[in-house]
């Protein structure tokens, strides 16, 4: 197993549809045992194939809740549904969320309370994922990366150009931008 680098944001492969998976080979599973490396490394409670250069429809999950009971997984060639949004504006302490791929920063953005996830694991066997909380905007920000979708390509106009802003100024926003988590001293 081995930590990769993580793409930044303006790196093409984040911005662009991913592939879906056809066949599960020992490529495939070597791969996501270093996506668990990464994810854990950086520390993450999610990340997608994308997010390491790889244009592949896959991520991978991970969540403690309070209990302490964990909660671990990969999903390959995901399908999400969602519960319709609650309008109005996100709660800024409780729906604020990060990115491995836009690291140290935070911004509020309004998911769906509740999704249920399908797809394959890594045996090949179905996988059907029905949550809500915070595992909810695990399932659909990690989807999202899938699709070419950063979250801050969701948040609202303000914050967007304060992101665009971070962004500039971190020099992010071109092909091949990446940092190394254990190595890079960044805060995602």
């Amino acid at each position: 197993m081995a930590v990769l680098p993580i793409r930044i944001m303006g790196d093409p492969v984040l911005h662009a549809p991913a592939a879906p998976v056809d066949e599960i080979t020992d490529e495939i599973r070597t791969l996501v045992a270093d996506m668990y490396e990464t994810m854990d490394a950086a520390p993450g409670v999610g990340l997608a194939a994308p997010q390491v250069g790889v244009g592949l429809r896959i991520f991978v999950y991970t969540y403690q809740d309070d209990d302490g009971a964990p909660w671990r997984g990969v999903v390959i060639n995901p399908e999400l549904w969602m519960r319709p949004l609650v309008p109005g504006a996100p709660d800024p302490d409780e729906e604020s969320e990060g990115c491995l791929s836009f690291p140290g920063e935070r911004f509020p953005l309004r998911r769906s309370e509740a999704v249920l996830v399908t797809g394959t694991d890594l045996e090949g066997d179905p996988v059907r994922i029905e949550v809500d909380g915070w595992r909810a905007r695990i399932m659909q920000h990690e989807f999202d990366h899938l699709d070419g979708v950063l979250y801050v390509d969701r948040i609202s106009d303000g914050d967007w150009k304060t992101a665009q802003k971070i962004a500039r100024k971190q020099g992010w926003g071109r092909p091949g931008a990446s940092w190394m988590p254990g190595v890079d001293d960044l805060d995602a």
